[in-house]
């Protein structure tokens, strides 16, 4: 174990040519960051997730009852054992065939079993209050803590020039207001990653799963290695966008149309002009070029750059998604449609049909019907966002 550590912190890896961990101890004339402080944040973890269940049932849940919420998820579909053990212990999205046979079996036309499926699967979603619930808290943090970062950044000197960065670096000293900031917004990702397997499943799990992963690998190598300065950054310009998407989400739950249209097309602007434009131009061109000619490049250093343009390359995706909800708005004139969706739901043609009898010509010409979306905003594809 001693041999594993010593390979993992070895220091030619994690710092400049020239320094050692001992360069980089506490004093009593400064103060660095120091790899076992990142300890704190499992707790501290925690003990977010506890305010989080305290916040949502005693404050976003009665917010939401306010604004006349509902609290009852998608409609459920009518008891039926043979389907259900065929959803259960087969398969929850059949193929043409057996629905086919399902037809025959039950004397239901295949169009009323696809929607038996579909009700059957969205009756394992969350609520409309589940989801305003969980916006409301994520808004509230990301309101908070991108307060907290511009009030701090606006006092420092790296805000307005990014070298300073990495001047003197990586003797530089970390203050408590630092220390703060980058521990909980480590505490609330960590608790974000693990939730995620509790909250509401989005489509694009597995991507946010790896944004959260690239987030904290971020974080934890920006801390270890002293390179808090441009992490600040970092943190402070993603959460700008954070917020107003939790925002158009409370408001699209709310039935605030309007409301919802206009915050999603300043999060549109302000997420595009802060992931595709300032990210590139101010971040990866100081952490890529300004860097290299102050410190130079070492081990580190080019993991540090590779999770930042892996970051970048999943802020292109999602602006593809956004642009694509954008075109879409246009057409329709309202904020209404996501590919992603949580919700599955049908044509009107497909509902009005009961279970009684079997349309012999649907084996053929039935279809699922169009698969649409409850709001792009149910689904967004930030959480955050980082």
């Amino acid at each position: 174990m001693a041999g594993i550590l010593a390979w993992f912190w070895n220091e030619r890896f994690w710092l400049p040519h020239n320094v050692t961990w001992a360069d980089l101890k506490n004093t009593d004339e400064a103060t660095f960051p120091q790899a076992e402080d990142l300890y704190l944040a499992f707790p501290l973890a925690f003990c977010i997730f506890m305010i989080r269940l305290v916040f949502e049932r005693f404050i976003a849940r009665p917010c939401a009852l306010g604004l006349k919420i509902q609290a009852n998820g998608p409609q459920k579909a009518q008891p039926n054992a043979i389907l259900e053990k065929v959803f259960t212990a087969i398969t929850k999205h059949p193929d043409e065939k057996r629905l086919e046979g399902l037809s025959k079996q039950l004397d239901w036309d295949v169009r009323t079993i696809q929607r038996w499926f579909r009700q059957r699967r969205n009756q394992e979603k969350p609520s409309t209050l589940t989801r305003f619930c969980e916006s409301m808290w994520r808004f509230t943090f990301y309101l908070y803590i991108f307060t907290y970062g511009v009030r701090f950044l606006k006092k420092t000197s790296w805000l307005w020039n990014t070298r300073e960065s990495w001047y003197n670096y990586p003797y530089q000293p970390l203050t408590a207001d630092l220390h703060y900031y980058y521990i909980v917004e480590l505490s609330f990702y960590l608790s974000l990653l693990f939730s995620q397997f509790t909250d509401i499943r989005r489509k694009d799990f597995l991507i946010m799963f790896l944004h959260h992963l690239a987030t904290l690998s971020l974080i934890t190598f920006s801390y270890v290695n002293n390179m808090v300065r441009v992490g600040t950054l970092v943190m402070c310009l993603h959460d700008a966008a954070d917020v107003l998407l939790e925002a158009a989400k409370m408001a699209n739950y709310a039935k605030c149309q309007r409301l919802c249209d206009l915050i999603f097309v300043m999060f549109a602007l302000v997420f595009i002009s802060t992931r595709l434009g300032i990210y590139p131009v101010w971040i990866l061109n100081t952490t890529l070029f300004e860097s290299w000619e102050i410190v130079g490049p070492y081990p580190s250093w080019w993991v540090f750059n590779f999770l930042l343009i892996l970051l970048q390359v999943l802020h292109s995706f999602w602006s593809y998604l956004i642009i694509k909800i954008a075109c879409k708005a246009i057409s329709k004139g309202k904020v209404s449609k996501d590919d992603r969706s949580d919700v599955e739901s049908s044509s009107d043609e497909d509902e009005e049909q009961p279970p009684t009898q079997k349309v012999h010509n649907s084996a053929t010409n039935g279809t699922n019907g169009a698969t649409r979306t409850n709001g792009y905003l149910s689904g967004a594809p930030c959480q955050d966002e980082h």
